[in-house]
């Protein structure tokens, strides 16, 4: 089993030398980057692993002050981005700086509490005189960060950025889908003062990227991506010598529970472009809302109505606010899973000559809310990844806890309540909060990220963590120090 570039399983064939990537509202060429050979990858692994050994040995304070340097080089690149990130995976151009905006938060958070987390910890040696303890965080080494096209920079910032501040070097190796994101965010920490083998940016076949995961240098893997190429990674680290960390942040399959003293029109709102933002290509998309009984039809009256008014098209025009999805094949994917619903008794309820756009063959999927569907319908058990969304009727809290539970992915989970007028709510959101099988567990929001929380999965959503404190964790040893100082 290989893991091809996209995050994917590679099929049999000829490997690559090479790389296009292709313009998802037009389908046309826009930059080939050419792969390296087995040796020439190597070669840039020892010059990563050589080169973390002097970055390690720069001081905590300083490599802070690289990182604020850096923020200040992708802030200048601001008015660049949108268009070149557009051109490469399909968001309108109206939306990306908000992604841009995220990435400069999260590297201040994360920045503001290096210093604190990556300290000594020291032990008070009152009890042990004559002694002095202390746990310091090291460095792992050489970090190989295989990143998505989706959120391109603000995934990478999760993990690029703290393992270069924890004194790691890191192997940078994007989507097909947007190889320039890579090359433009490390150019950034090099303007900043990071030399240039501490991160570098490397563009690798399904066979290159395997090698890569399983070389005897490379230290830690952080990987996002699909379920069946966070398999893959953890198959090819398995299998190298020694053992190595890796961090998997997979797929979701993100449920919502509107209970019945919800705020509906603040709530259909929040769930509309949770359901439907980047074209629903997000791993903590809402892709299933399970509504109360009592409020069931006038939130779905509102649902679609508020769908309707979506503008699908082109992403490069400011009135777009949906896009095409990555690609083809993925468009053909989506377009059957909610086929396969229909046929199995699920509704329609958004025609689809209301966006025109929206032809087989391209990679535009018009956007789909679909009522009278249930549990064996794949478009309520597995991840869509595109703008579709399952909606149905609960009868209770118990009732919509294990259908929220009922999925192979545990990602996210949002509950809907008028917390504000009914204190009450807050105990019976505490309650979904014990019960539900999610790394994260929102109120009255959805598919957002806060660096001061863990961002973290379970069951075939992955293991591990970035962001928070628990972010450097993942990407540090502890080294236990025990010093007797008074021997007689």
């Amino acid at each position: 089993m290989s893991l091809n570039a996209a995050g994917t399983v590679a099929q049999d064939g000829p490997e690559p030398t090479s790389q296009t990537t292709l313009t998802p509202h037009n389908q046309q060429p826009l930059v080939t980057k050419t792969y390296p050979s087995e040796g020439e990858l190597d070669q840039l692994i020892v010059k990563s692993a050589a080169a973390q050994e002097k970055w390690a040995r720069v001081p905590l304070q300083q490599r802070i002050a690289i990182g604020r340097a850096f923020m200040e080089e992708f802030g200048k690149m601001r008015e660049e981005i949108p268009m070149e990130l557009t051109l490469q995976m399909g968001r309108p151009v109206s939306q990306v700086p908000g992604e841009v905006r995220g990435t400069l938060d999260r590297a201040d958070y994360m920045l503001s509490i290096a210093e604190k987390t990556l300290g000594d910890v020291t032990l008070e040696d009152t009890d042990k005189p004559g002694f002095r303890r202390f746990i310091r965080r090291a460095p792992m080494g050489v970090v190989l960060v295989v990143a998505p096209w989706n959120y391109p920079y603000l995934v990478m910032v999760n993990s690029v950025l703290p393992a270069l501040i924890s004194g790691n070097s890191v192997i940078l190796k994007p989507s097909p889908q947007t190889p320039l994101s890579a090359e433009r965010f490390a150019a950034a920490f090099h303007a900043a003062g990071v030399p240039k083998d501490v991160i570098q940016v490397v563009h690798l076949s399904p066979k290159l990227t395997t090698q890569a995961v399983a070389h005897k240098l490379v230290d830690f893997v952080a990987f996002t991506g699909s379920v069946a190429g966070g398999r893959a990674i953890d198959i090819a680290a398995a299998q190298a010598k020694g053992f190595k960390g890796v961090g998997l942040e997979l797929g979701g399959k993100d449920p919502a529970y509107v209970r019945a003293d919800a705020d509906l029109d603040y709530t259909v709102a929040e769930l509309v472009d949770g359901a439907f933002f980047n074209s629903g290509q997000s791993c903590c998309a809402i892709e299933r809302i399970y509504v109360h009984e009592s409020i069931y039809d006038a939130f779905v009256e509102k649902f679609v109505e508020l769908t309707k008014k979506y503008k699908l098209g082109d992403p490069t025009k400011p009135e777009t606010n949906i896009g095409p999805v990555c690609g083809v094949a993925s468009a053909e994917r989506i377009r059957k899973q909610v086929a396969d619903a229909v046929a199995a008794g699920a509704k329609a309820l958004i025609p689809e000559d209301l966006f025109h756009a929206a032809k087989a063959g391209t990679a535009y999927v018009a956007p789909q809310v679909l009522v009278d569907v249930n549990h064996t319908m794949e478009v309520m058990m597995e991840e869509t990844f595109g703008p579709v969304v399952g909606i149905q009727k609960v009868v209770s809290d118990e009732q919509a806890i294990a259908l929220m539970n009922d999925s192979p992915y545990g990602l996210t989970a949002s509950v809907w309540t008028n917390a504000a007028a009914n204190p009450e709510s807050q105990d019976v959101f505490l309650t979904f909060v014990d019960e539900l099988q999610t790394g994260t567990v929102f109120l009255n929001r959805c598919d957002a990220l806060d660096p001061a929380l863990a961002w973290t999965g379970v069951k075939d959503s992955g293991r591990g963590v970035s962001l928070s404190k628990f972010g450097y964790d993942q990407l540090t040893r502890a080294k236990s120090v025990h010093m007797k100082i008074k021997t007689a």
